[in-house]
């Protein structure tokens, strides 16, 4: 154990043992999000097989705070401490300031000790002015009304005709777990190469509902037997947060996004969910309108920064770097079984 600022402050490493106690911090916080929760370390290391280091501290017998990381080994951007990659969200959660700055000071710690060049924490709101900010990524999230019927009118009308155009063409929308995951990443990958993206692995997929199983939820939608757009969600408390979602190009004249969306927002409504996570984008990405045509509010993400390597600036990790644009205009030509088959080694390195 590290005594950490604040003099009682003492920070830790924890166990699986912690798990427990863990969780029913990230739900009592006011900040949480599911992305806290213990049962991505599992999936992340099982998945990716990066190493996970969750640090807590501790006010006497108290659990004070939390902070989610990955020592993440890139052969395409080094080494470096993320909370948490692959995900929408992560960093700090914390009582106060004393004890957040504790858990970055560890986590500075560990990260210079791994040769990382870095810490990146991703958070919704600024956590710590010391730290280095960058406002590249924005939220979209959208309240929920008590009612179906309050949703549809509070939804814009050019929405709700194309809502109308995908019922009219027969499509139907569908609900289900683990055994809609192969029909799932069939259009997730399609449209992962298409956009010239290495995809994550299937496993992504089987092992978060495998370890969220009361909270994971694969959708789709289906013209005639076969599935055209697909969406998995996961939920926590009166929240649901959308982190994966893609529909056929050659299908969107049918409208099956719109309809996969309004039926996951009406199931959050009838189910008692308060608030509906579109999940992040980058400003000006086609998603970002797509998203504000939802009714959803932007809200500017904070990701802070620790450079803890002498000399080393901060990696461009983003698909707007321009030594970036050769190779997805390759990847968006390969054909789908090599892209399928390449992606997944690839994007493990891309946090």
């Amino acid at each position: 154990m590290v005594t950490g600022v604040g003099g009682d402050l003492v920070v830790r490493v924890a166990s699986a043992a912690d798990e427990r106690a863990w969780d029913n911090y990230v739900h009592a916080h006011p900040d949480r999000t599911v992305d806290h929760l213990w049962a991505w370390s599992r999936v992340i290391a099982g998945v990716f097989g990066h190493r996970c280091v969750y640090l807590s501290v501790n006010r006497g017998d108290t659990l004070a705070g939390v902070l989610p990381l990955v020592l993440f080994q890139s052969r395409l951007f080094g080494r470096s401490a993320i909370s948490l990659p692959f995900l929408n969200y992560g960093g700090l959660l914390a009582d106060d300031e004393a004890a957040a700055q504790a858990l970055v000071a560890k986590a500075e710690t560990m990260a210079r000790e791994f040769g990382a060049s870095h810490v990146e924490l991703r958070h919704r709101h600024r956590q710590l002015e010391r730290l280095t900010s960058r406002q590249h990524k924005l939220a979209f999230v959208r309240e929920l009304p008590a009612t179906t019927d309050e949703l549809w009118s509070q939804t814009d009308r050019k929405v709700r005709n194309q809502v109308r155009k995908a019922q009219k063409e027969g499509l139907v929308a569908e609900i289900g777990g683990s055994e809609l995951v192969q029909e799932f990443y069939n259009v997730f990958a399609t449209n992962m190469r298409d956009l010239g993206t290495p995809v994550y692995s299937r496993q992504l997929f089987l092992q978060t509902l495998e370890h969220f199983p009361a909270r994971a939820r694969v959708h789709v939608v289906r013209a005639d037997t076969r599935v055209v757009a697909a969406a998995i969600s996961i939920r926590l408390r009166d929240v649901v947060l959308v982190p994966w979602a893609s529909s056929l190009r050659k299908c969107r004249p049918q409208c099956p996004n719109m309809l996969l969306y309004w039926d996951m927002l009406e199931r959050a409504v009838k189910d008692g969910m308060r608030q509906f996570d579109f999940g992040r984008s980058t400003p000006g990405a086609g998603t970002h309108q797509f998203k504000r045509q939802w009714g959803a509010r932007e809200i500017p993400l904070h990701w802070e920064y620790a450079v803890v390597g002498r000399g080393r600036t901060l990696p461009d990790t983003s698909a707007a770097n321009p030594s970036f644009s050769r190779a997805i205009a390759i990847w968006k030509r390969l054909p789908l079984p090599v892209a399928n088959f390449f992606g997944p080694w690839i994007v493990r390195d891309i946090p």
